[in-house]
């Protein structure tokens, strides 16, 4: 079997690549086709992360173990494509260059067959020049809604501070009650 994949670069301008891959192949072959369709120079430590159908980071897959024994660690070594990826299971996120954060999003597309005449990995298109720089990422939390009614319901109880012109007319029992 071969997986098809199309593997987008996380900015506003349309980069990238579908490349087809075995998939008894691991996830490090996978690593080392994304650094070479992208032009990367693969030196630089990377992770994929498994992700459902709203793209939200999973469990890490890692190039290097750098956890010096304290936990298990899944190696993209060890990590065959088939194991994690599937018609269900459809999306990973790539991140490659924890300083520079270059994020990609990488979607299962197809499952077809091998073609004898075909050496993979194989890339099948390309879209878009790699920027200078990786995007610049902005690090938020989503909303929790209960969050949101609680910090709405203590900044209600200090409604009254607006009204105040001095502290002296601040009635401290209210709040100790």
């Amino acid at each position: 079997m071969v997986y098809k994949f199309r593997i987008v670069l996380d900015t506003f301008d349309d980069v990238f690549r579908d490349l087809e891959i075995k998939a008894s192949d691991n996830l490090e072959d996978l690593h080392n086709t994304i650094v070479q369709a992208f032009g990367f120079d693969g030196t630089e430590m990377a992770s994929f992360y498994l992700s459902d159908e709203d793209w939200t980071q999973g469990e890490e897959i890692v190039l290097f173990d750098m956890s010096e024994g304290t936990n298990e660690v899944r190696m993209m070594n060890e990590t065959r494509l088939d194991s994690i990826l599937s018609q269900k299971q459809t999306k990973l996120i790539y991140v490659y260059d924890f300083f520079s954060m270059w994020t990609f999003y990488v979607e299962l597309a197809d499952i077809t067959q091998e073609d004898e005449e075909i050496d993979y990995p194989n890339l099948l298109f390309a879209q878009g020049q790699l920027p200078d720089s990786p995007p610049e990422k902005q690090f938020e939390a989503d909303p929790d809604p209960k969050q949101r009614e609680e910090d709405t319901d203590l900044f209600d109880e200090f409604d009254d501070f607006d009204n105040l012109d001095n502290l002296d007319d601040i009635d401290y029992n209210q709040y100790w009650n």
